[in-house]
């Protein structure tokens, strides 16, 4: 079996290339960006609190421009609202840059830029998932959901290095200096892809595709299952909020450093070792096997004793997460249509961005309640018993079968016949 990564589609789809590293330059800067802001916030603040409210900052933008984004990315050329959305972001960029030269930053500059970030970072995921369907062939959908998640995975390292290093030497500027650069250099490449056709009649409006949207995820419970199970697995178990906590345990002075770099390590070598997914035909059974692993991973972090056990317990569950997710997103592009793939996005956006928040909050509330271990061994099992119960009560989600769903069959007759797939 070869267990190594497919590059299938990089290799077939010029467009796909530019999107895959157009994307990665952005994504970059981005990271960046995430670090630069939390540490000027501080500077400015002198406020864990006021640090922490980043995230209720950016609640309510995330869930109502990631719901309104999925309509725009069935309603519009998709190719267009990326775009404008990296346009957006390179202002945003420069406004935080010129803020942190200014002799007096603001925090509230930071809080509005960041909620704009924000805004159009979720108008423009769901259409960035509907043009990842659209510039694979159907086969190799897995393949390029392994690309993806290899592509975040390394700039989830790499940019918050850089940016960390760059506020602690030459400040916070050059990192928001830095993002507005790269954007510089993902525009172009946006700008080269082909446009695609409107998907969806233009005479409905934005209410009744939304509306659509919500039926059509009703009447999928496999899809359904698979938001419930990722919402689920980091409402439980996400432990990034507690690793400075946990740290402070060790009488090692890079503990932080290799706990935060546990879990994306974790990920890129599950994902770089990836082949053996394209033998997978139960979706649904990989993806529950996959987030009890993750549960289980980080309930055996909560209890190690041990800095070198904790390191590997987190990549364990890391790479459970990107194995995760790569089913995740391969049943979604192999079994959606593609007029309704990006209001699909808008909810798969919620799924995943809302559970780290709630996890955030329930593994802090019940660590002050109880204890460090506990908080985290619980939340692991928790997962794990979680995710196991979804199984039971969704048995079309245990039972999907990508060779014979009806829905599979149906999206690969309409990819079939798309004209605009380059080879």
């Amino acid at each position: 079996m070869n267990l190594l990564v497919d590059i299938t589609p990089l290799r077939e789809s010029k467009m796909y290339r530019r999107l895959y590293f157009g994307g990665a330059f952005g994504a970059l800067g981005g990271q960046a960006t995430f670090v630069a802001t939390a540490f000027q916030l501080r500077e400015i603040t002198h406020s864990a609190l006021a640090v922490g409210a980043l995230g209720l900052v950016e609640l309510f933008p995330l869930i109502v421009a990631g719901l309104y984004g999925g309509v725009m990315a069935d309603r519009f050329d998709r190719k267009k609202i990326i775009i404008g959305t990296e346009a957006t972001f390179m202002l945003a960029a420069l406004g935080l840059m010129f803020n942190a030269l200014s002799s007096n930053p603001h925090a509230w500059v930071i809080y509005f830029l960041d909620a704009f970030i924000v805004s159009s970072s979720s108008i423009q995921s769901p259409s960035w998932s509907a043009l990842n369907q659209s510039l694979v062939r159907h086969e190799h959908q897995s393949a390029s959901a392994v690309l993806g998640s290899i592509k975040m995975t390394i700039v989830s390292i790499v940019g918050p290095a850089l940016g960390g290093l760059l506020v602690v030497s030459v400040g916070a500027s050059w990192a928001f200096g830095l993002n507005a650069a790269m954007y510089l250099i993902s525009l172009p490449v946006f700008m080269s892809l082909h446009s695609l056709p409107e998907l969806v009649s233009t005479d409905k409006s934005d209410t009744k595709l939304f509306q659509e949207g919500i039926q059509y995820t009703r009447s999928r419970p496999d899809i359904l299952g698979t938001y419930c199970i990722d919402l689920l697995a980091m409402a439980f178990a996400y432990p990034v909020v507690m690793l400075p906590f946990v740290a402070a345990k060790f009488d090692n002075h890079f503990a932080l450093s290799l706990l935060y770099a546990a879990l994306p390590f974790g990920a890129l070598v599950a994902t770089l070792l990836s082949g053996w997914t394209k033998k997978v035909h139960f979706y649904g059974r990989a993806l529950v096997a996959s987030a009890i692993l993750w549960g289980l991973g980080i309930a055996a972090f909560g209890f190690s004793s041990q800095i070198w056990l904790s390191f590997g317990a987190l990549a364990f569950a890391g790479g459970a997460d990107a194995m995760s997710a790569v089913f995740r997103q391969t049943h979604w592009n192999q079994s959606i249509p593609p007029e309704m793939r990006g209001r699909m996005g808008g909810i798969e956006l919620l799924s995943y961005a809302i559970g780290p928040m709630t996890g955030s909050f329930r593994a802090g509330a019940m660590t002050a309640w109880t204890s460090l271990r506990f908080s985290l061994t619980f939340g692991g099992l928790g997962c794990a018993g979680a995710v196991g119960s979804v199984a039971l009560a969704l048995p079309a989600l245990w039972n999907f079968d990508v060779r014979t769903n009806e829905n599979v069959a149906l999206v690969k007759q309409i990819r079939s016949d798309e004209e605009h797939l380059e080879p």
